[in-house]
């Protein structure tokens, strides 16, 4: 019986932090829990600032071609 009750107790996870630690944490749209948020990581491994504008840029651009194509103009 002592096997069986430990199937329904939680689960033991481990804790992450979800802010990352990078140096655009202060750039517009930057959100307090998160901070920059990079689901992909594009942005690790030495990017400098250069990058994140031009990453930006191209998110913007992207985004407009998208809200350009749905109203079929």
């Amino acid at each position: 019986m002592v096997v069986g009750a430990a199937a329904f107790a939680p689960a033991q996870v481990a804790k992450t932090s979800v802010a990352t630690n990078m140096a655009f944490e202060e750039e517009l749209g930057a959100q307090a829990p998160l901070g920059c948020w990079d689901p992909l990581g594009l942005l690790l491994n030495g990017a400098d600032q250069e990058r994140f504008d031009r990453l930006r840029y191209v998110e913007i651009k992207h985004g407009r071609i998208c809200q350009l194509a749905f109203l079929g103009q």
